[in-house]
């Protein structure tokens, strides 16, 4: 609100309220002018991140599967079967997955959902679309060569923001990408917070970087912090809410869900398209991330190497900051410092001097930051 709608608005009040006048006016004009002024906004206060090398608990790193032309959502015939391509998610694969799983569900619904459907990875994409087949009554057997917590989703820090989903796109593919990322955003509200690790907090782009004006609704309370509104080393901050889904908590919840629901787990590897194709259901959603780009020879497929490191917990810290390619997500199971994205990357090795420029960035930051 603008300071001077927000005056007349105390003004208004305080003329409704009667006898407020009366009582300032014994003492004084000066006083009572004092007493209809609006109190000043005390600026934002926020605990600092405590950053240092002895507070490290852990390095994680993980491969973003992202696809050039953006993700593939797809309905194709394999050797007599349907198969439904949902893959190819980036950066944004949490975020999306509630969306892909809707829209890939719709693909594989043409003609009537079969009885019995396989579900290729047990990822943030392909739980999410077993779970919503078995809410509509199909039966569902999930195909994956790694189970939470080892899967490429566990290693994700779980904010709910689309981000580094392709590099060019076309008209069509925006369209469906906007739905998805609508339908995702409903879907994940949905679910019970505490039992799934979804927390709703705010974010503080130190860059001043906002929410685009296509998703402004998806993003409550979106604004500019103006300097002396709050304590970061910055001259403007963009803040918007959003949601922070702790994916350790989450992929366990929907892995319980999935088998108290009566879903039947394979583990197992996949080495062609031609074992997947002689699978024993009708009807396939290949959900494989990465894998994809092997299977079904997807020169799109890019590895985008990203690494965390991870400090102890701080409970009272439950903000997220993000700055120069740099984030903050605080987590239960731990502070998710964070900022590395090494296109065409495929090893899972730690990189030591990423570590040690994520951690230098974040000391700086929060050292610089106002108490």
């Amino acid at each position: 609100m603008a300071e001077g709608a927000d005056r007349r608005g105390v003004l208004g009040a305080a003329l409704r309220a009667g006898g407020l006048l009366a009582a300032g006016a014994a003492v004084g004009a000066g006083g009572a002018w004092l007493a209809l002024r609006p109190p000043r906004v005390p600026p934002l206060r926020l605990p600092r991140v405590k950053v240092a090398a002895d507070r490290v608990i852990r390095t994680e790193v993980g491969l973003r599967p992202f696809r050039t032309t953006g993700f593939r959502l797809e309905r194709v015939i394999l050797e007599g079967k349907t198969l439904v391509h949902n893959y190819g998610h980036g950066g944004s694969g949490i975020t999306l997955s509630w969306g892909c799983a809707h829209l890939a569900v719709e693909a594989l619904s043409i003609g009537g959902l079969p009885e019995r459907v396989a579900v290729l990875g047990a990822g943030a994409l392909g739980l999410a679309t077993a779970r919503l087949l078995q809410r509509r009554g199909v039966e569902v057997v999930l195909y994956a060569k790694a189970l939470p917590p080892d899967t490429t989703s566990n290693v994700a820090a779980g904010q709910w923001a689309p981000h580094l989903v392709s590099d060019t796109a076309s008209e069509a593919f925006q369209s469906q990408f906007l739905r998805a990322v609508r339908l995702s955003h409903r879907a994940f509200q949905a679910l019970d917070g505490a039992r799934y690790g979804i927390r709703w907090l705010t974010n503080y782009n130190l860059d001043n970087a906002g929410v685009a004006p296509a998703l402004r609704d998806l993003f409550p309370e979106a604004k500019t912090l103006k300097p002396g509104e709050h304590p970061f080393p910055a001259n403007e901050v963009a803040q918007f809410v959003t949601m922070l889904v702790e994916t350790p908590v989450y992929l366990d919840a929907m892995l319980r869900d999935l088998r108290r629901a009566g879903g039947r787990i394979v583990v197992r590897t996949f080495t062609s398209a031609r074992e997947i194709a002689a699978l024993p259901e009708a009807a396939i959603v290949n959900c494989t991330g990465l894998g994809a780009a092997a299977l079904f020879e997807d020169e799109a497929m890019v590895p985008v190497k990203g690494q965390l490191t991870v400090l102890l917990p701080q409970r009272e810290v439950d903000y997220i900051a993000s700055f120069g390619g740099l984030y903050m997500m605080p987590r239960r199971d731990g502070i998710l410092l964070g900022g590395s994205f090494e296109r065409g990357e495929s090893s899972l090795v730690p990189d030591e001097e990423v570590a040690a420029r994520i951690l230098d960035g974040h000391a700086k930051m929060f050292a610089a930051m106002k108490g």
